[in-house]
């Protein structure tokens, strides 16, 4: 399955992220990190791990990401 379509990226007040240096960023990132998630999928496979498990994980790490901008 080829890499997602990238969407338009809004903030919290639902304003679009319209600068192009930051666009560029984001889809740079999100590529890294989509080619990184893959390659680790490509071989916990080779290694015998069950296609199921390793779904279940990769969305427990995205879960589990901190916000360290949080205001509280």
């Amino acid at each position: 399955m080829p890499m997602p379509e990238m969407p338009k990226w809004y903030g919290d007040d639902g304003q679009i992220v319209s600068c192009t240096e930051k666009v560029k960023v984001m889809t740079e990132n999100m590529t890294e990190l989509y080619q990184l998630a893959q390659d680790a999928f490509e071989d916990a496979l080779l290694m015998g791990c069950g296609e199921a498990q390793l779904r279940e994980y990769l969305k427990t790490l995205v879960e589990g990401v901190e916000n360290p901008y949080c205001k509280r």
